[in-house]
């Protein structure tokens, strides 16, 4: 496959009129998982897993889910975006796609450039 797509940018909290707009909209059981999932933290098996989303369902049971205080997202604004594609010869193809930003939020056009791999 041999493909990557590299984002950069400015990162915004999203609001939390947002949050809960879409928080909302989610299917229940995958805002039960919000509550019962500390992501990325340690956990024993896939049991220990299980047991505290059974216990975060039957806590939900016939009930609408507050989306959690922790629950939330970012808004990427892009500054750039590299599009790489590699080739076994290493002669890997790259296309790069920048602009800026100024102080109040208006965006450049974006600039194209090809890259050496």
């Amino acid at each position: 496959m041999y493909r990557q797509v590299l984002v950069e940018g400015i990162a915004r909290v999203v609001p939390s009129a947002d949050s809960d707009e879409y928080f909302s909209s989610r299917p229940h059981e995958s805002q039960v998982a919000a509550w019962s999932s500390h992501q990325s933290q340690p956990i024993d098996n896939r049991e220990a897993l299980d047991a505290q989303f059974q216990t975060a369902l039957e806590k939900f049971q016939n009930t609408d889910v507050p989306r959690p205080d922790y629950w939330g997202g970012y808004r990427i604004v892009p500054t750039r975006i590299e599009y790489w594609k590699g080739r076994s010869n290493r002669m890997h193809d790259r296309i790069a796609f920048t602009r800026t930003i100024d102080d109040a939020g208006v965006a450049s056009s974006w600039q194209i450039q090809r890259l050496q791999p």
